[in-house]
């Protein structure tokens, strides 16, 4: 008996030694993470260096608009789009018939971008530098903040009438999202936002200027169709809901997002919640309202609730990818629940199976990851009666986590598209 608290304390220690020591942040290569076009264009190149922020590869990008910084792949992407539609508008802004149309009392266009990065910190912190970054808790969801005025949305569409104040000037004040991504947005913005391939209630305050003065020049909307702008590659999740931030009214658009989460059996104090949340502009609204639809099944209702936290666009992008991730995944694999009170989307398939679906780029072994996996695994077995475990990754696991996931009877899918 004398025995047994040493051999209690050579088993702990023997478990101890076979855990993984936790890993330090990791710098990666812009050449090993990206396309040759993508890592350097004609009007953009991304420094080689690429450090790691929590979950998300932080790249930082020199452009013929002012640097920028973008944290995670989809958004680099998205902003390498951006960069390109600057460029084709600023051609769009030299051609003759637009040059007629402007006329001599009009600056030019082109110029306006021009002028728009004269303040180049300004541009940087605008489009992605100096922002807070994206919170690396994958865990239960925060207390909820006490519930803000909520007034209908109005576009440029329609003009509030003399000394009237609109809707959406009424909410802007209070610095809600998806009211503030609409001002300035008419049919006609939204028109040349589809003609190359960019969000129209964009959070790139350059392109957001560019779309605006092409659309004051194009008042009769009939200049996007005389001019010939190149058919771009549409990279943004603005593809996945594009014919309807593009072509419908705000107010329409709302309406229509406002069904599709009723229909989920979110709440109307959550529907509130999320539409002054400060992440969300009303594509990403409109991104979250469709994929969480899609899927309708118990636990979607709560988590637009946990979106709905989002504080700041990359926030609220990462709980709208998640909701992408499951409406692709669903197609192939009916999920049965959704693990409720959780930031990292986990869902339970018809087969027993607890999916979590990351859209994330990379996964070290770090105590914040264990912390939130082992929660994971606990929640999932007691809460959805899940029999097996699985992770779908749009990035990469470290080869120490794989290591890890394994031994405790994960199995892995990476580089998951959606």
């Amino acid at each position: 008996m004398t025995h047994r608290p040493a051999f209690a304390f050579t088993l702990a220690v023997a478990a101890l030694a076979t855990a993984a020591a936790y890993e330090s942040p990791k710098v990666f290569r812009a050449s090993d993470l990206l396309t040759p076009a993508q890592v350097k264009g004609p009007h953009h190149s991304v420094a080689p260096e690429v450090k790691l922020d929590g979950y998300l590869h932080l790249f930082a990008v020199t452009t013929d608009y002012g640097p920028v910084e973008a944290e995670g792949k989809s958004t680099l992407l998205t902003r390498l789009q951006e960069v390109g539609a600057l460029a084709e508008l600023d051609e769009v802004s030299k051609s003759k018939v637009f040059v007629q149309a402007a006329g001599a009392s009009v600056v030019n266009v082109g110029k306006g971008v021009s002028a728009a990065v004269s303040d180049p910190g300004a541009t940087a912190k605008g489009v992605g530098g100096g922002v807070k970054r994206f919170g690396t808790n994958l865990g239960r969801k925060a207390k909820r903040a006490g519930d803000e005025a909520v007034t209908s949305v109005k576009s440029d569409d329609k003009t509030a009438g003399a000394g009237e104040t609109s809707g959406a000037d009424q909410v802007a004040a209070a610095g809600v999202g998806v009211a503030n991504s609409v001002l300035g947005v008419n049919a006609t913005a939204r028109k040349w936002a589809q003609k190359v391939g960019v969000d129209p209630y964009t959070t790139n305050p350059i392109l957001k200027k560019a779309l605006s003065d092409i659309a004051k020049v194009d008042k009769a909307g009939g200049l996007a169709a005389k001019i010939v702008v190149p058919v771009p590659m549409v990279v943004s999740g603005t593809a996945k809901v594009g014919a309807l931030v593009w072509a419908k009214d705000p107010e329409e658009l709302l309406k229509l997002n406002e069904q599709r989460l009723t229909e989920t059996g979110a709440s109307a104090a959550t529907i509130k919640q999320l539409y002054v949340s400060k992440g969300f502009t009303m594509t990403l609204h409109t991104r979250l309202a469709a994929s969480i639809r899609e899927v309708n099944v118990p636990g979607c209702a709560d988590y637009v609730a946990t979106a709905a936290e989002a504080g700041t666009p990359r926030e609220a992008a990462f709980f709208v990818e998640s909701a992408e991730m499951l409406a692709a995944f669903h197609k192939t694999a009916p999920a049965a629940a959704i693990l409720p009170d959780s930031r990292a989307l986990v869902a339970k398939t018809k087969d027993g199976r607890a999916v979590v679906l990351l859209p994330l780029d990379w996964l070290s072994w770090t105590a914040a990851f264990e912390q939130a996996l082992t929660a994971v695994e606990t929640r999932a077995k007691q809460e959805l009666s899940a029999t097996k475990l699985e992770m779908r990754l749009t990035g990469k696991v470290s080869p120490t986590a794989k290591a890890e996931l394994v031994k405790r009877g994960w199995t892995l899918v990476e580089n998951v598209p959606f």
